[in-house]
């Protein structure tokens, strides 16, 4: 079947099986594939090259790191040139399809990265890029569905480039690519789609074709209990399908925006000596910010709660604390390494967040402090 959105995606169990179809309907002949070296590892490259017919010259870029850089992009970009390719297939995670996304757009534009990220005024520069395909592998970004791309800068910044032209062309979203996923993925994975349908339907601005779309990503999640049953079995087949279409819900609604929580794992992710995974990131901040929020979003908790299969009167912070540690998220950002030093940092950076123009109550210097405090 096929969901009308944005871009059309590909959605069904096998539906890898259709790569060289969409190939040719987007007309693209040399395609470089952009994914991970832990991909590559498990077979998973060979894999989708056995599925591309002949007729076709691909060239694959595996160095995408878990934070996707400018080195890399960069990396990627010369290969394609000097492969001729003629687009650009982002397999993986986020990360492997944030980048592809930027190696499409700077493939066809001028000048530097940089001058199209939206915390330099790039938004309305960019262009038709060269044709994407997006193929996740993972269940959280949803970055096959959304105009974005986040890449940590050669100046240390993890900015935001957005545009409609990022699109990807096509998505493919086969659900069995995630058969097997390690729980600690899984679950730092289920908790980026979750945040992302959250802070979608917290966002004020008024959409709600999109707020409906992250509702039902949070039932699929939570009431139906797929996020849980997929992190204790990660063959469990309705439980992978459900938290795919969640992954792709949490970006289609996240179309209205985002919050506090991801101007926070923004500004964590971009310290590239931890190496934070941005869901899990998420996972251990959302408590926080929830609290922070609570009297400045109308009865938006009442219907997370309903939608979660609660009662609407719970606390909201309280019930995601205890679906971390159901699934072996860290209690803390100290956890993972953050210490009260790197604060001063990480309030500079999240503060100019973009993310912040859509969050329902913005921080203020003190707040922002506090908040880093809460999740230590």
């Amino acid at each position: 079947m096929q969901l009308n959105f944005f871009n059309r995606p590909y959605f069904e169990n096998g539906a890898i099986k259709q790569i060289s179809e969409v190939l040719r309907t987007l007309g693209v002949k040399n395609p470089l594939i952009c994914t991970d070296p832990g991909l590559s590892s498990i077979g998973m490259t060979d894999k989708i090259r056995n599925l591309i017919s002949n007729e076709f010259s691909v060239t694959f870029y595996d160095g995408t790191p878990a934070n996707p850089t400018e080195i890399a992009v960069n990396e990627a970009l010369e290969l394609f040139k000097i492969n001729d390719c003629d687009g650009v297939i982002g397999f993986g995670g986020g990360s492997s399809m944030d980048l592809g996304k930027a190696v499409a757009l700077m493939a066809n534009h001028d000048g530097k990265l940089l001058d199209y990220a939206v915390n330099e005024g790039g938004y309305g520069k960019i262009n038709e890029t060269m044709p994407m395909i997006a193929i996740p592998t993972t269940s959280g970004t949803g970055s096959e569905v959304s105009v974005g791309s986040l890449i940590i800068m050669n100046d240390g910044r993890k900015l935001i480039f957005a545009s409609p032209h990022l699109m990807p062309n096509a998505a493919i979203c086969d659900p069995e690519l995630t058969f097997g996923l390690p729980p600690v993925l899984t679950a730092g994975a289920g908790m980026d789609a979750l945040t992302h349908c959250v802070e979608a339907i917290l966002s004020p601005i008024n959409d709600p074709p999109a707020e409906a779309v992250g509702i039902d990503g949070i039932e699929k999640i939570i009431k139906e209990g797929s996020l849980i049953r997929a992190y204790n079995d990660g063959q469990d087949k309705e439980a992978r399908w459900s938290m795919m279409m969640a992954s792709t819900e949490g970006a289609m609604a996240f179309s209205k925006g985002l919050g506090a929580v991801h101007s926070m794992s923004h500004a964590l992710g971009a310290n590239q000596e931890l190496r934070l995974h941005h869901g899990t990131l998420n996972a251990v901040i959302l408590p926080a910010v929830l609290r922070f929020n609570q009297n400045h979003v109308g009865n938006k908790y009442s219907r997370i709660a309903l939608a979660m299969g609660k009662d609407e009167s719970i606390n909201l912070a309280n019930e995601i604390e205890k679906l971390n540690e159901k699934i072996g998220i860290p209690n803390s950002l100290s956890e993972m390494g953050v210490t009260e030093d790197m604060i001063p940092e990480l309030i500079e950076h999240a503060m100019t967040d973009p993310s912040n123009i859509t969050t329902p109550r913005v921080p203020n210097l003190e707040e922002w402090e506090k908040l880093f405090l809460d999740t230590l």
